[in-house]
This record gives structure tokens, C-alpha cells and sequence, in this order.
């Protein structure tokens, strides 16, 4: 039985007459473990449950105020379901119908509750992927899987699950504002350790109301938990709350998540010279070593003048963080002095001295939950910054972590395209060691990092550079990475960094660091060295399943060298003897698509292919091939002569995706007669007021301009096959 077959979804209106609907189906009726979700069209709101007894369960929501407000019941039925796989269908759906956007939650268990299931969590894995594309079908759902994984909306949702450790933490913090005693609670804790989400989670916590948590799927901890929380809302019934991001880009970011989340809005979501308009209740303040003081502020002196006016504070001795204690009655300080980068930032010896006050608490954050290397690679990464580490120690190598050294710019910026292509959110980001020369009106060239041969630009926008449409031809700085999550992170280190051998220490050279705002006031080149350490650190700590490094400065590339796998250059593609190929089981085929004649069915009858092992661990299967690419028409990504591994296309979105396609009109200088590989884009037109495609763009992604779009339009589109989909480079 496939997967399609073994559930079912139905829909009914969500009204009075819903239970005697229910008379026809089995599965209510013999008390079957059912999942559902109510949602309404208009106001685009929706609540995820899952329950044997639909018959009491849908008469509560009925009753329940906000509940009674949606207008449609879609029921998952499957006679396969038990508890666990309720449980758990339940518990994905929750956290990709918030991370998919398309409607906003009203389940108040939020990322609470944790179920035992009595089966693997991945037995259900393939049913809820064929549940949600048909969620995408009827229009509950909008993007794949692997969008939502890579979204902002997904990885700052406060549905999904918290860790253990993630709630003590979230405990500490409610423990220490229902405790008089404390004005100031900071919260300590290095990059990856979850600030942003805990600062979330206690944001949607507060916000929603009493009678939108589903105490049936609590314990006793989780509602011990609750209990908090419900003192927290006693305490302030209609809290004035807000969250202070110090970074504009980050800022963006996370109004975004505010106005997908139902119970907050963007508007919570403010810079530190907002604060100035109100008092607060409660302010939360994530990135807080990025709180300001008045020092090389630039454009800003004017802004922050006005504001310290308005708060009678002196000018010249007061900073951001100042401003934050004097309009809170509570206020949450997520803090990590190892990420302060920059003169402007608030100093440690204020944080210190705010700690040490009576009405101030310190806490700690102690688990890293970003990188796949652990608290390990935290550790080794700070060593190595610090020059800690000797020979006796074992080169950081671990299964689940890439952390790889490059001796080739070329080489990095290729990797880091086919990790983009493969995982998404993969981006090249380097030390501040080049002028930023593109942003001028009267810039005479289009690039701004020169390293051989290869010139690069820096990121073209501030603003959520990391999402946007052209960042994996650019190159990020620390001001546009901060705070963010990437899959891999290439990092470049500049000419402003070298290696003193002799006295084994990282040595700075101040002439080729070109953040002006960063180095000006500066007389100490140490001081400048631990700014720049920090940065360093920082963008080294984004990448969830991988770094990769490139160095300029030889003296340092050495140094780095000994404690950081080297990138090894793959090997030319092997081809297997006939009497060692085992087809789809150690083997794909290679296809020669100037030889391959008719249609690409066909091509399992031509002779003109080689067996070929793969050089990565794939799950090998019959829907994988290869074939090679001649010419540089997509040489942004597939660099001539590559040789690339396809999945055979077998339905689903295409659209944005690079395709293997075959048309008879297709004349492509690289490939032939028939076939091409290009960027697949769909073209829209209103027809007779409806929608209707009017035309097939297959789009080049190179660095020569002379290479054009391919056009399919209206009737040609029928012979139009799109053969396979783009895995990677082999």
C-alpha cells in the first residue's frame, strides 16, 4: 500500500450540525484516534488537535470563544493511526502550519508539551509527508517541507518542541520576574545557546490566553510550568512588553516572526531609541552586547543626543543599556560578552556593574543548540582563536560537522554553491578587510573583494541579507550575519589577520581592517584584536552543519593548517568495470545527452552510458543518474565540465528549481538538440479571469550576460518534459 493510499482527509463545516455528520463516519464513531484542524478562509487562522472521542472534543470547541469562530473541521483519518502516530502528526503539523505562514495558529500548548510514543518517531515520517502535500493540494498549506526547515518563521516558532534545558531556562527567567526582589535579570549564554527562542517563547507564553491551553496533553511538569506562567499573567495582566534587537537586519528579521505569531506583532519588535516612547512592563533585550554607547556612532549622534535628552541623561556618559533599566519595571538582558564587535558597543565593565547590583540577577546558558559539533567545536573554536591548542591535540574531525580548510578561493565559493543547492541557506562571510566600494553612487567598479583571480561583492542590501534573492553571490559581513542561523557558513579571513609563529599568537594588522566605525578610537591594537576575535568567533558559529574556511594571510593559513581538516580535491569520477557494477546499489548511470536519441525513457536502451560510483554517501536508488555539463551557461552554479547527479522528476513543484528539461524546439549551444539545463521558472497571465500559464521560462545562471532565456510558450508547452531535478555536483 503506498503512502497516498493509507490516509484520507475529508472536510466538513464547522458548525452545530457537524456532530451528526459524524454518524457516517467508522472511524468517529468507533472511537478511532483521529487528527484535525479547524481553520477559516476569511481571517486565516487555524487550530491543530488530535483525539479518539471527535463527538466531545469538537462540542468544546464549539463552546470555546475563539475556537467557535473558524468555520472549517478537516479530519486525518487512516485505520493505521494509533496514539503515536496522532501524537506525532499532530505535533509536526503544529510546528509547519506556523513555520509555513499561510495561517496563524491558536493552539496555546505551544512547544511545551512532550509525548512518549511507544513507536520511532520516523515510522510516521513518510505518512506526514504525503499528508502535507495534500494539505498544499487543498490550499491549508502553502511551501514544501524544505523551504519551511530553512525559514525564519520555522526556526524561531515557539510550536516547536523545547529542549529540557531550553525549559529550566525559560523557568529561570519566569522564576526571577515573579520575584520582587529582582529589576534585572541577565541571562549569559555563548552563540547557538537559544536566546532568541526563549525571548520568544515567553513573549507568545504571556500573550496567550488562559483558555487556549489544551490542558489535556500536559503532565505534571508541564503544568507545574503553567502555573508560572498563569502567576506571570496575574502579576501583569495586560503586559506592556517588548523585545529590543539592537541590529537592524536581525530587527527585520524578527518583526517578520512577531506578525506570523497570533498574540504578537511586529510592533513589539523594537530598536533601543524606541524605548523612549513609553514605559514598560517587561522589556526583553536579545544581542545585548550590541546595546550602544556614545562612541564613533556616526550618522546615530544626533538620534542618541535626542534621546538621552528626553531621559535626562548625560550624553557622554550614559548608553543604551541605561535607557532600557530606566523605562522597564522588569527587564531581560540576554547577554555573551564574546560577541561585542565594535567600540560603539556597551561595555563589559557596565554589564559587570549592572550584575553586581542589588536588584540585578545573573543566570547562565550553558548548551549549545545550533551547531551539529557541539559544545566540542565551541570549545575548539575559541582555542584556536586563542591560539590554546598544540600539536598533541586531535584535528577537530567529527561525522556529524564539516569543518574544512581551503587552499582555493575558487574552491570555497564552488563548495558553498552546492551546499546552497543541495541544503539551502549557505553563504560566503568575511572579516571587514576589504573597503566597501560598490555602495557609492560613483563607484567605478562592480566588486569589492579582489583575491586572485576571483572578485566578489559585498552584500548589496543590510536588510535580511541572508534571505535575500542574490546573497549566495555575495559576501556577508558581521553586521548582516549576526544573530542568524546559515546550514554552512563559508569564512573568509582577511589580510587584517596574520599568525606570529614565534610567539605563537594571532597578530592584527589595523591598516588592512577597513570598518571605519570599528577601528576609529582605537589606540590599543589588542583591544582592536579582541573586537576582531570576536567577529571572527561569531561567523565561525553560524553554520549548523558546517564551516569552511579560507585564508589569505599565509603565516595564518599555515597555523590553521595543523588544527583544521584540509579540503581534499575530489577525484576524478570513477568508472566501474562490468564486472564490478552492481546497478543502484553501488552505481548511477552516466548519460551522454548528445548521443541519447527520442525521449529520455528511452535512454535505458542506449548503450552510450558508463556506470559510475559516487564519490558522496547517497541513498542510492533507480530514480538517481548523472550526466555531464558542457559550457558555461550555468556556470554561477555547475562549472563546465561537471559532472551532476539528477532524481528523476516524478511531479511536484518545479518552479525556482534547476531541470534537466527536453523540448524539440531547444537548440542550446552546450547540450545540443532536445535538451538543456537552466533555472525553471513559470510565467503567469490572467485569462478570461482566471489563471492560466502562458508561458515556460527556462532561465541561464551564468556569468557571461550573452546567454539567454529560453521561451516556451502556449502550445509548445506540451512537448515540454522535464526529465530530472539537480542534486549536486559529483
Amino acid at each position: 500500500m503506498n503512502q497516498t493510499q493509507m490516509f484520507s482527509i475529508k472536510k466538513f463545516d464547522f458548525d452545530s450540525n457537524l456532530v451528526n455528520e459524524f454518524n457516517n463516519i467508522h472511524y468517529v464513531k468507533d472511537l478511532w484516534p483521529v487528527v484535525y484542524i479547524l481553520s477559516d478562509e476569511i481571517v486565516k487562522e487555524a487550530y491543530v488537535g488530535e483525539t479518539a472521542d471527535m463527538y466531545s472534543r469538537m462540542r468544546s470547541h464549539l463552546k470555546n470563544n475563539t475556537k467557535n469562530k473558524l468555520t472549517a473541521v478537516h479530519l486525518i483519518l487512516s485505520e493505521r493511526f494509533n496514539k503515536s502516530a496522532t501524537l506525532d502528526i499532530e505535533s509536526n503539523l503544529i510546528k509547519y502550519i506556523s513555520g509555513d505562514g499561510q495561517y496563524k495558529l491558536i493552539n496555546g500548548n505551544i512547544g511545551l508539551a512532550n509525548h512518549n510514543y511507544y513507536q520511532k518517531r520516523e515510522v510516521y515520517g513518510d505518512i506526514f509527508k504525503s499528508i502535507w502535500d495534500n494539505l498544499r493540494t487543498i490550499g491549508i498549506a502553502k511551501h514544501s517541507i524544505d523551504y519551511i526547515d530553512n525559514s525564519d518563521l520555522f526556526k524561531y516558532s515557539p510550536y516547536k518542541a523545547l529542549t529540557q534545558e531550553q525549559k529550566n531556562g525559560l523557568k529561570v527567567i519566569m522564576k526571577n520576574l515573579l520575584d520582587n526582589t529582582y529589576k534585572n535579570i541577565i541571562i549569559e549564554g555563548g552563540a547557538g545557546t537559544g536566546k532568541t527562542i526563549l525571548a520568544i517563547f515567553l513573549f507568545k507564553l504571556i500573550n496567550t490566553s488562559n483558555e487556549d491551553f489544551n490542558f489535556e496533553e500536559f503532565g505534571d511538569e508541564e503544568l507545574e510550568f503553567l502555573e508560572m506562567v498563569f502567576e506571570l499573567k496575574k502579576k501583569y495582566p495586560n503586559p506592556k512588553m517588548a523585545l529590543v534587537v539592537p541590529m537592524s537586519s536581525f530587527r527585520s528579521t524578527l518583526k517578520k516572526v512577531f506578525k506570523n505569531i497570533k498574540g504578537l506583532n511586529a510592533n513589539m519588535v523594537i530598536g533601543p531609541a524606541e524605548i523612549v516612547k513609553d514605559t514598560f512592563d517587561i522589556i526583553i533585550v536579545d544581542e545585548s552586547h550590541r546595546l550602544r554607547r556614545r562612541v564613533n556612532l556616526g550618522a546615530y549622534f544626533r538620534a542618541f543626543d535626542v534621546v538621552c535628552e528626553k531621559l535626562n541623561f548625560d550624553k557622554h556618559s550614559c548608553s543604551e543599556l541605561d535607557w532600557i533599566v530606566k523605562q522597564s519595571e522588569s527587564a531581560v538582558f540576554f547577554y555573551d560578552e564574546n560577541q561585542s564587535i565594535k567600540p560603539s558597543d556597551v561595555k563589559k565593565e557596565d554589564f559587570d556593574k549592572l550584575k553586581s547590583h542589588s536588584l540585578s540577577k545573573t543566570e547562565y546558558l550553558k548548551s549549545q543548540f545550533r551547531v551539529k559539533g557541539g559544545n566540542d567545536y565551541v570549545n575548539y573554536i575559541d582555542n584556536l582563536l586563542k591560539c590554546k591548542l598544540t600539536k598533541s591535540d586531535i584535528i577537530f574531525n567529527v561525522k556529524e560537522y564539516e569543518f574544512i580548510l581551503f587552499d582555493s578561493i575558487e574552491s570555497i565559493l564552488s563548495e558553498i554553491k552546492a551546499r546552497d543547492i543541495e541544503n539551502g541557506l549557505s553563504r560566503l562571510v568575511a572579516g571587514y578587510s576589504w573597503p566597501w566600494i560598490t555602495n557609492k553612487k560613483d563607484a567605478k567598479q562592480d566588486y569589492d573583494i579582489e583575491i586572485g583571480n576571483t572578485r566578489l561583492k559585498w552584500n548589496s542590501t543590510n536588510i535580511d541579507w541572508v534571505n535575500s534573492l542574490n546573497s549566495i553571490n555575495e559576501v556577508g559581513c558581521i553586521h548582516t550575519i549576526q544573530g542568524y542561523d546559515l546550514n554552512y557558513t563559508g569564512v573568509i579571513f582577511g589580510k587584517e589577520i596574520t599568525y606570529d609563529k614565534k610567539n605563537n599568537q594571532i597578530k592584527i594588522l589595523k591598516e588592512y581592517y577597513h570598518d571605519v566605525n570599528g577601528k576609529q578610537s582605537i589606540v590599543d591594537v589588542e583591544e582592536l584584536k579582541d573586537f576582531i576575535l570576536n567577529i571572527y568567533k561569531t561567523i565561525m558559529l553560524r553554520g549548523i552543519k558546517g564551516t569552511y574556511v579560507y585564508v589569505c594571510d599565509k603565516d595564518l593559513r599555515d597555523y590553521f593548517s595543523e588544527f583544521i581538516p584540509k579540503y581534499k580535491i575530489k577525484k576524478e569520477t570513477e568508472y566501474l568495470e562490468d564486472n564490478k557494477i552492481v546497478p543502484y546499489v553501488n552505481s548511477i548511470p552516466l548519460y551522454d545527452l548528445n548521443v541519447a536519441a527520442g525521449y529520455f525513457s528511452e535512454l535505458q536502451t542506449v548503450k552510450d552510458f558508463k556506470w559510475i560510483a559516487l564519490n558522496k554517501t547517497y541513498k542510492i536508488s533507480d530514480e538517481l543518474f548523472a550526466c555531464k555539463v558542457i559550457g558555461e551557461s550555468m556556470n554561477k552554479i555547475i562549472p563546465n565540465g561537471s559532472i551532476c547527479m539528477f532524481r528523476k522528476y516524478s511531479g511536484g513543484s518545479r518552479d525556482g528549481k534547476i531541470v534537466l528539461v527536453e523540448h524539440s524546439s531547444i537548440q542550446d549551444p552546450d547540450f545540443g538538440s532536445g535538451y538543456t539545463i537552466k533555472e525553471y521558472r513559470s510565467k503567469k497571465s490572467i485569462k478570461n479571469d482566471t489563471w492560466s500559464h502562458e508561458s515556460i521560462i527556462l532561465k541561464p545562471l551564468s556569468f557571461n550576460p550573452d546567454y539567454e532565456e529560453i521561451v516556451i510558450e502556449d502550445d509548445e508547452l506540451i512537448n515540454l518534459k522535464v526529465i530530472g531535478i539537480f542534486e549536486t555536483i559529483l
